[in-house]
């Protein structure tokens, strides 16, 4: 096992040093013009410019700038020159309000998600599976920004049941973050909770016509027994997957829409506003951060895959 995780961390940082150096080519080499007018934004003089190309190195050669920029990301340096903030610190402001959507959407869409696969896996082709599926679809199918604004205008508004948006930090006061938080939760999870309990069904259905299932049934094992210890299981290696992927990604901004709907002033809504404003370095330092969490997050599934299923450590 230790083998495995040390495999496994080894191509955490091969696959990071390859992803930063397709960032910094898509970021600075490929698109034609001046990066450091571009870092500079749309209202840079040219003394402005002028200092971007000898700070970040523009006036080198590629590799020295490639050292360059990711050391000016690693060491939290780098600036937004059109908002005139640091964008690590711009990030770690963010990333609070990013942390409690994710975490709590998180663990929502899975268990829901894990409820709703099990119930319509053993319940297939009656009402509930039926029923279950028709809500899955009407969830895949409902934009977060459309889904969002509903549950402001009538559970906000209208009711006065939730707060209109914004966040309060959990140190401030525990129940205003928890009720500014129940409706990006609820908006976040719905989509992730339609697909996974689709892709649940389907890998229990699959799994049950597996030979060690048959067996554990002719071993005398109940239903229940049948489902938890042998099919639910193993089917729950896309799961895990699929979560682990998704919730690095929301992490690093990718739920720029629910953020910027509820106005929680997260990584997702910061890097939203610094696309509108073509404002290069903060993008930049958004890209390097999903990537960074969803490759250590696939890592992280890699392990429990392994725990989950001991064959997984030999072919890998």
């Amino acid at each position: 096992m230790a083998r495995f995780i040390a495999r496994r961390l080894i191509a955490v940082v091969l696959v990071l040093f390859v992803i930063s150096i397709l960032t910094f080519l898509i970021f600075n080499v490929i698109p034609n013009g001046d990066p450091a007018a571009r870092i500079g934004g749309q209202h840079a003089n040219a003394t402005t410019i002028a200092e971007i190309r000898h700070v970040w190195g523009f006036d080198k050669p590629v590799y020295v700038q490639y050292f360059k920029t990711m050391g000016k990301i690693l060491n939290g340096t780098v600036v937004s020159y059109s908002q005139g903030v640091n964008v690590l610190d711009s990030i770690r402001q963010g990333l609070p309000a990013t942390l409690s959507l994710a975490i709590g959407a998180g663990i929502i869409w899975l268990a829901l998600g894990i409820v709703f696969g099990v119930l319509t896996a053993i319940r297939a082709g009656r009402f509930t599976d039926r029923s279950l599926t028709v809500l899955a679809f009407i969830g895949v199918s409902s934009p977060p920004f459309f889904l969002g604004a509903l549950v402001i205008y009538y559970v906000g508004y209208k009711a006065g049941i939730l707060p209109l948006g914004g966040y309060v930090p959990f140190t401030q006061n525990p129940w205003q973050w928890f009720t500014h938080l129940i409706g990006p939760w609820f908006v976040l999870s719905v989509l992730f909770i339609g697909i996974y309990s689709r892709v649940l069904r389907s890998t229990i259905l699959d799994t049950m016509h597996e030979d060690y299932v048959r067996t554990a049934r002719a071993k005398g094992l109940s239903e229940r027994q049948v489902l938890f210890r042998h099919t639910l299981r193993n089917s729950l290696i896309p799961i895990i997957s699929l979560w682990g992927l998704d919730f690095a990604a929301v992490i690093g901004g990718g739920a720029i829409l629910t953020e910027s709907v509820f106005n929680l002033h997260g990584v997702g809504q910061f890097a939203a506003y610094s696309i509108s404003a073509l404002d290069v370095p903060p993008v930049l330092v958004v890209t390097m951060l999903t990537a960074f969490f969803v490759v250590l997050f696939s890592a992280v599934v890699d392990i429990v895959y392994a725990v989950l299923d001991p064959r997984i450590r030999l072919t890998g």
